[in-house]
């Protein structure tokens, strides 16, 4: 009896159309403390974090970009999220890739940042609703004035469909943790809103990592310098030990006695 081979059925699946959306309005939308606070949040993961603890792995950071979820819905604009194992398109001017179309990356990012500037946000309410439904692991709303309560930082851990709100600000699947750090960036003081490892350290800025590669560098020089005059105190030791046991031993000739050895 003759084998039969079915070829597998390809099904084509279209690309949504998206010629009806707005991937951007062209219109400010936040105050300069939210902009830096966003760049701060962006810009430190570029520069020191690998993507993960415990293996490279590839990331996207964003800062004020539109996340779509539905192609009827309109984008939801967190002031930054974090997307792990994902790879920014190479045409970044493609209307497609203008945006975080989550079917395009075929996930949701893993963590929403939201920077709390008044009490009409809807932080604590509708977009915490929403972000839960798409599917966010982590849901951050950073409130540094108090405008929602007396909390600066509220942490929302994906449950079951829901949020429920976390004390640690560790993120495990992340690997990442929050912390709120008064310092000075880019030349203003202020409480800002950090990434850290799991014992607290804070992930570096770019110039907080040139800052630390220098003093790093001026350590080893100096340590350098150390080894370099340890090593002529010991060569002239070595000299000065020489010169005297030749002295001795003029002596001792003069004397008659030929020195030992």
């Amino acid at each position: 009896m003759a084998q039969i081979t079915l070829e597998p059925e390809v099904i084509d699946i279209p690309e949504p159309d998206i010629s009806h959306i707005e991937t951007e309005d062209d219109t400010p939308v936040d105050n300069i403390f939210s902009e830096k606070q966003q760049r701060l949040l962006t810009e430190s993961l570029y520069t020191s974090w690998r993507g993960h603890p415990t293996k490279d792995r590839p990331f996207v950071a964003l800062a004020n970009v539109g996340l779509f979820f539905a192609t009827d819905e309109p984008a939801l604009v967190p002031d930054m999220l974090l997307s792990l194992d994902v790879h920014l398109p190479e045409e970044l001017w493609e209307k497609k890739h203008r945006s975080y179309f989550i079917w395009e990356y075929g996930k949701p990012p893993e963590v929403v940042v939201e920077v709390v500037s008044n009490r009409k946000g809807g932080e604590l309410g509708k977009k915490k609703k929403r972000y839960a439904q798409i599917g966010i692991a982590y849901y951050v709303v950073f409130d540094p004035a108090r405008h929602l309560g007396n909390k600066v930082v509220y942490l929302f851990e994906r449950r079951g469909g829901e949020y429920v709100e976390v004390r640690k600000l560790w993120l495990p699947a992340v690997g990442l943790g929050l912390t709120v750090w008064n310092g000075e960036y880019e030349g203003q003081l202020e409480d800002w809103l950090r990434w850290c490892d799991r014992e607290g350290n804070l992930i570096a800025t770019g110039a907080e990592a040139a800052q630390q590669a220098y003093w790093q560098a001026a350590q080893e020089r100096e340590r350098a310098e150390q080894e370099r005059e340890r090593a002529d105190q010991e060569r002239e030791r070595a000299e000065q030990e020489r010169e005297r046991a030749e002295r001795l031993a003029a002596q001792l000739r003069a004397l008659g006695i030929e020195p030992a050895g």
